[in-house]
């Protein structure tokens, strides 16, 4: 009886497929509640300590030194790179045609893109697609979970939380060069300069944060209403979107959050300007 060690790469494979194998087919729907919020309000603001003090100023003087088109260039070179992440999660989600224009996209990005700093794909007309095993986990039935702001991570779910070591450990390319290659620390690079470039990308929208009523449930329901969008290509049952803006809920009146969110503009009439003259750049 041959010994697993003998079957590195397999062993790898084996939880993931085991749960492909054994989890259900309907899309698990969504949670509007949250019962963490004490928790994440305060990884929230710990967060944002980190940020204002380190990363954000790093990403300033990132676009200090750049101009738009390099930013595009770095941007599209990250997107083309990560792009085994979707194929492989397409196919865990037996989506066999949308692993086909993945790969497709990804192979002409890498040659004719001149290693992915250019996108060729987009012009010819390839559709682009953002998979990743939280994705992966929804489509087999796996329900959502608790909302989730995890330290230095941002927002999550419990159900999402699985997407950042799974799709790391067999997927990422970027994680998968950095853990089989020792230069010093220089092989965490390439995974700083991608942090740095989605941090660089974010800075155009920060006068919408700015200018929420509450910040915090900005993000929260911005968050969960991108991974709605994008468990159903873009196109959410009105039904799910009207649960997830709490719409349906007893007694929910959207004038007086309106007028909430009106009176809360004229108190900060600064932060409000900021976010109609945000210019919209990479």
């Amino acid at each position: 009886m041959p010994s697993p060690l003998r079957f590195p790469r397999l062993s790898r494979w084996l939880p993931v497929l085991a749960i492909a194998l054994l989890a259900g087919c309907t899309i698990a729907q969504p949670r509007t509640d949250d019962p963490l919020e004490k928790y994440n309000r305060d990884a929230y603001k710990f967060n944002t300590v980190v940020d204002e003090a380190v990363i954000r100023p790093v990403a300033l003087g990132y676009r200090k030194v750049t101009n738009p088109p390099v930013r595009r260039s770095f941007s599209d070179f990250f997107t083309n790179i990560r792009m085994p992440i979707t194929v492989a999660n397409d196919l865990l989600q037996a989506r066999p045609k949308q692993a086909l224009q993945s790969t497709g996209r990804f192979l002409i990005n890498l040659t004719m893109g001149i290693g992915g700093f250019f996108d060729p794909a987009s012009q010819l007309g390839m559709p682009i697609e953002d998979n990743d095993f939280g994705i992966t986990l929804a489509r087999w039935g796996v329900p959502e979970g608790d909302f989730l702001m995890v330290p230095l991570l941002g927002p999550n779910t419990t159900r999402d939380i699985w997407r950042t070591p799974v799709d790391s450990y067999f997927f990422d390319p970027l994680s998968l060069f950095a853990h089989n290659h020792h230069y010093n620390g220089l092989q965490f690079a390439p995974q700083a300069m991608y942090l740095i470039t989605l941090r660089s990308r974010a800075i155009d929208a920060e006068g919408f944060l700015q200018s929420a009523y509450d910040p915090y449930v900005f993000i929260r329901d911005a968050y969960r209403q991108q991974r709605l969008y994008k468990l159903y290509d873009g196109s959410p049952p009105a039904s799910l979107i009207e649960r997830m803006q709490g719409l349906d809920a007893p007694g929910f009146d959207p004038d007086e959050l309106l007028e909430q969110q009106h009176q809360w503009e004229k108190n900060h009439p600064k932060q409000t300007s900021e976010r109609q003259g945000q210019p919209d750049s990479l």
